[in-house]
């Protein structure tokens, strides 16, 4: 039987509400994510400070099918307007 073994990417996937997108976000800006929805547990969204996260689109790629890391740009999201997907 194969042992299966956990892979480490350096990015996680977020989905903006907003626009309706996909983003990758980096190790670094995703520390501010997670210390940011920290902060404003319980908190009404009107009363939310407001953090700007650097992140890159989701594109699909033709060719296999897919979604892929869009690295041409990079965009800045508001954090409360992105949700982590499982």
């Amino acid at each position: 039987m194969p042992v299966l073994r956990t892979i480490k990417n350096d990015y996680e996937f977020y989905h903006h509400q907003k626009l309706d997108i996909l983003v990758a976000i980096d190790t670094k800006n995703r520390k501010l994510l997670l210390n940011y929805w920290k902060s404003s547990k319980g908190k009404k969204k009107e009363t939310l400070k407001k953090i700007k996260v650097s992140a890159y689109k989701m594109i699909e790629d033709e060719e296999f099918q897919s979604l892929k890391i869009d690295f041409t740009q990079s965009f800045q999201f508001d954090a409360k307007e992105l949700v982590k997907i499982k």
